[in-house]
């Protein structure tokens, strides 16, 4: 009988396991479209503040979008093959499959 009752404790402990498991993914998965929407709205936002610095000259939340830009490609450019391979895994992080 105390075999039986082991058994019984081990599937008990198994079945507990699985639902922690499946419980993670579940957090995984939220915290994944989170990042994945914020992504996706700042990238909405970035036209609209390039646009906004050219018809208005002023910065949008203290930050020069325009010259940030600039300085990211002019760095990209002076990287040589580092800022080409660099310049092809960023532009891995936004195309969509």
């Amino acid at each position: 009988m105390s075999s039986l009752n082991q058994l019984g404790n081990f599937a008990a402990k198994q079945v507990l396991q699985i639902k922690r498991g499946k419980q993670m993914n579940n957090v995984i998965k939220h915290i994944t479209d989170f990042v994945g929407g914020l992504g996706t709205v700042l990238l909405a936002v970035l036209p609209v503040t390039i646009l906004w610095y050219i018809l208005t000259g002023g910065s949008v939340f203290g930050m020069d979008v325009v010259a940030n830009l600039t300085a990211l490609i002019t760095s990209l450019g002076n990287g040589g093959f580092v800022g080409l391979v660099v310049l092809v895994l960023l532009t891995s992080f936004f195309v969509k499959k």
